[in-house]
């Protein structure tokens, strides 16, 4: 899937009425794991820099162990891992601090009370930048997909590893983010569903949002 992310990112950039940045790009990782998406978005020519942070200890020393096989990465400014949670990093009070994309790759349909964990983040984009996530919608078909056939019968995940009550629709996603002020104004909101297909691997399905996995952007309103 993690080719499937950059191109979602480079869909959301291309697709602002304003110019996308032509300084290179901050990331703030949430949710980093074991650095996946972290390594490859701190590879790119592209990139400024990009910090992950997690909450599990064990998957950053992953992480952290990961990146020190690579000398682009190890030991510069180009990648950094925190082990924490966004709710106990301390907010930017400037905008060169924010970042110009916070990822959340995997990580909200695992949030027991997901609208103030969004509003954690909030502060950490700059004006003009994008919040960028994929979760799982909850409708009859992610429980097939997700549950009883990536746990069940292809065994892509381990067995338990969701929870369908806490799976979210991509229209609440929207709802919440057209409530805050100051995002997702001239419509600024991306949205495309992605699927696992055996022997071919993850592709995007665009429409099907509600059929299971799908990435989700929007952007914070430029100044």
């Amino acid at each position: 899937m993690n080719p499937l992310r950059h191109d979602f990112i480079s869909s959301c950039l291309a697709s602002q009425a304003t110019p996308a940045p032509s300084h290179k790009l901050r990331y703030l990782d949430v949710g980093c794991g074991g650095g996946i998406f972290a390594e490859s978005a701190a590879r790119l020519p592209s990139t400024a820099s990009v910090t992950g942070i997690d909450p599990s200890a064990d998957v950053i020393v992953v992480a952290r162990e990961h990146a020190r096989q690579d000398p682009m990465l190890y030991g510069g400014s180009r990648l950094q891992y925190l082990n924490t949670a966004i709710e106990k990093l301390a907010i930017p009070t400037t905008t060169e601090e924010q970042y110009d994309v916070l990822t959340l790759f995997e990580v909200i349909e695992h949030i027991d009370q997901p609208a103030p964990f969004l509003k954690s983040c909030l502060p950490f984009v700059k004006p003009g930048g994008w919040i960028v996530m994929s979760t799982i919608a909850r409708t009859w078909t992610s429980w097939l997909t997700t549950k009883f056939v990536a746990e069940d019968v292809v065994r892509l995940v381990p067995k338990g590893t969701h929870e369908w009550a806490k799976y979210i629709n991509e229209e609440e996603l929207r709802s919440f983010f057209q409530k805050q002020n100051a995002w997702a104004n001239d419509g600024a909101l991306r949205a495309s569903g992605c699927m696992y297909v055996p022997g071919v691997g993850w592709r995007m399905v665009t429409g099907g949002e509600r059929w299971g996995n799908y990435f989700f952007g929007v952007r914070r309103d430029p100044q």
